[in-house]
């Protein structure tokens, strides 16, 4: 089945192909400019640091919903394993197996194609089993460093989470901004709260994934007039799910990572920023959220941390 002419029509407003050059891996992180990672550091006031990531745990979010992104296996290799004889320093090592995308995440430009294609007009066949992706896997995305902003969705509306199915649109990110007191701008990291990423933490993790609150196919168009260079939220599946517009799955995912070739994050713990920003009264801050560098994935774990 082809995806419809309002997806096609969404994606030639919001198509960045070309826009950094014909080989650009980097897509939006191209954004973040020198001196927007300087705006971002003059956000800092008290440097009260708050983590933004799950535990990475053998019960984490992962329910086997998609085939391999299997939770850590962590496993001990060594145990105070004393290498050069008794009575000498003892090491222990440890080695784990996890889908790149089980917990906090980044999915790479390559995460997702459609009609045959990658962004920048790459063919999706430059994914190959050995190889992975041989253009914008993630470890091209080298530093994640910007203004974040926290666009409290559920907050702003005086809740603590949306309800499941609830399709966060335009107006309620301009609401959210307004709420925050914040202009999106040229180079920022937005980070949407939802609240669902609650259900979880509470014990419930099939609930979490489904249904769940997530972005509108409408708000790619907000991200692009805005010039976002990532957006990452709190949500196991990143966009609304149940889909909203019956069997078109995963528009929001194509038209950021293939159209835009901006980089999406999810399973974001947004809990604490939340309560932070509140009681500081102000939703910028410097935002380091770089994810690790594997060559060739489609995707990363990663330890957002906001700076205020």
């Amino acid at each position: 089945m082809s995806l419809p002419a309002a997806f096609h029509e969404i994606a030639a407003r919001v198509n960045n192909w070309g826009r950094w050059g014909g080989d650009d891996e980097r897509g939006t992180l191209n954004l973040i400019t020198d001196e927007a990672v300087r705006e971002a550091a003059r956000t800092v006031r008290t440097g009260r640091r708050v983590p933004l990531a799950l535990e990475l745990r053998q019960d984490g979010v992962q329910t086997g919903l998609i085939p391999g992104r299997v939770n850590p296996l962590h496993a001990m290799t060594q145990i105070n394993q004393e290498l050069f004889g008794p009575g000498t320093v003892a090491t222990s090592d440890d080695v784990v197996t996890l889908g790149l995308q089980a917990g906090t995440h980044w999915d790479a430009l390559t995460h997702v194609s459609h009609s045959g294609v990658l962004y920048n007009g790459r063919p999706a066949s430059s994914v190959t089993p050995h190889g992975g992706s041989a253009f914008s896997g993630i470890g091209t995305a080298r530093h994640v460093v910007s203004r974040g902003v926290l666009l409290d969705v559920a907050r702003a509306k005086g809740a603590e989470r949306l309800p499941g199915g609830h399709a966060v649109t335009p107006e309620d990110l301009d609401e959210a901004a307004e709420f925050g007191g914040v202009d999106v701008r040229a180079g920022d990291i937005v980070l949407v709260r939802t609240g669902q990423v609650q259900v979880y933490l509470a014990g419930d993790r099939q609930a979490y994934g489904h249904p769940s609150p997530g972005l509108s196919v409408r708000t790619p168009e907000w991200f692009h007039a805005h010039d976002v260079a990532a957006v990452a939220n709190d949500t196991l599946t990143f966009e609304v799910f149940p889909p909203e517009h019956g069997d078109l799955w995963l528009p929001v995912h194509a038209l950021h990572l293939v159209e835009m070739g901006m980089l999406q994050g999810q399973n974001w713990n947004l809990e604490e920023l939340s309560t932070a920003c509140a009681q500081e009264r102000r939703y910028a801050f410097l935002l380091s959220a770089t994810p690790e560098p594997f060559v060739g994935a489609t995707g990363a774990p990663v330890a957002p941390v906001a700076v205020l």
